[in-house]
């Protein structure tokens, strides 16, 4: 069968006109966490002056790099209806690599990054296959990524961290600043430019379309010719170097490679997704809003810090925020 063409997926009048209310719906959505960003920050700005300082406004940007970066990656798999649980321990495996690559196998610093990028890709190549052709639920394919990614990181490593003091260069990619008189970290910038690129492949090109599509009506979608198999893999490998991008970002940060470092970021950056207005059922979602939900993950953890608030207390705090996020969510979808 012909490949589709955007014309091929032209939307009858009602459709359409569905299609611009649901958008309508996902921008209200996205004003709404903006709101909810303001009144955290308002709160905690109202309890402690610590945490209006311009230095502490940079701590939040810097600790939302990694979460957003992965949320951000984790949104295409969303809105295709999907799932993946092996962000963090798939992170640590990527971080791992990038230290035999570059540390123990002396490649250098920007073939270092690209075959970095490669694993990450191979995880999530790993992932579309055993879910689009072995046909395994994404919860279950990405949860045993999630196992044997955290396994590998181990052995590799031989559960001793690995440092990157030796290799020029890899840590002014977080902490570095390019930009002449502004206090701003790199990964700030970066953070900044893949939601921008990101924002645009899901709004402007085929991949994104058919992401949304596929989340949207899999069997619809399929009937109109659209090999749902195809992209769905390439999507999984797109989300997977996201994963590795992230696994950069933390270890030029750190200086290191730990291997139990991303233990929990998948709830985190699942949580940003939802609570940025993406639908876990599919069919519905942005990069801005994701963003926004990562920022709120990062204001929120910061200003519980400052107020001593225990860690105990801030995992608490995160479990809620995420079932609260899915009911609604939920009664988003029952409604519509």
């Amino acid at each position: 069968m012909r490949a589709p063409t955007l014309a091929t997926l032209t939307l009858p009048p009602q459709k359409l006109a569905d299609r611009i209310i649901a958008t309508a719906k996902s921008r209200l959505r996205q004003v709404m966490a903006f709101a909810a960003l303001l009144a955290i920050y308002a709160f905690f700005a109202a309890i402690s002056d610590d945490f209006t300082t311009y230095n502490n406004l940079i701590s939040i940007l810097f600790s939302t790099v990694v979460v957003g970066i992965l949320a951000i990656g984790t949104t295409f798999v969303i809105v295709t209806a999907g799932i993946d649980l092996s962000l963090g321990t798939g992170m640590t495996l990527c971080a791992v690599m990038a230290g035999k690559i570059m540390v123990d196998w002396h490649v250098p610093l920007i073939p270092g990054l690209i075959l970095t990028l490669a694993v990450g890709a191979i995880i999530g190549a790993i992932n579309g296959i055993n879910i689009t052709i072995l046909h395994v639920p994404p919860f279950i394919a990405t949860l045993a990524m999630m196992l044997v990614a955290e396994g590998l990181a181990l052995v590799i490593s031989h559960s001793a961290p690995i440092y990157f003091d030796k290799v020029s260069g890899f840590e002014d990619i977080s902490t570095g600043e390019i930009l002449p008189g502004v206090s701003l970290p790199n990964a700030v910038l970066v953070l900044i430019g893949v939601a921008v690129v990101s924002s645009i492949v899901l709004n402007r090109t085929i991949l994104g379309r058919y992401a949304l599509a596929i989340g949207s009506n899999e069997q619809a979608a399929s009937r109109t010719g659209v090999n749902v198999r195809k992209w769905l893999l390439i999507i999984y490998i797109f989300a997977g170097m996201f994963i590795a991008l992230a696994a950069i970002m933390v270890t030029a940060r750190l200086g290191s490679a730990q291997p139990a470092l991303g233990l929990g970021y998948e709830l985190q950056a699942i949580a940003a997704v939802v609570i940025g207005g993406t639908s876990l059922f599919g069919g519905t979602g942005t990069i801005l809003g994701t963003v926004i939900g990562g920022l709120i993950m990062s204001t929120l953890t910061n200003g519980l810090q400052i107020v001593s608030v225990q860690q105990e207390w801030q995992q608490v705090v995160l479990g809620i925020i995420i079932v609260a996020s899915v009911y609604v969510d939920n009664l988003r979808r029952r409604r519509a």
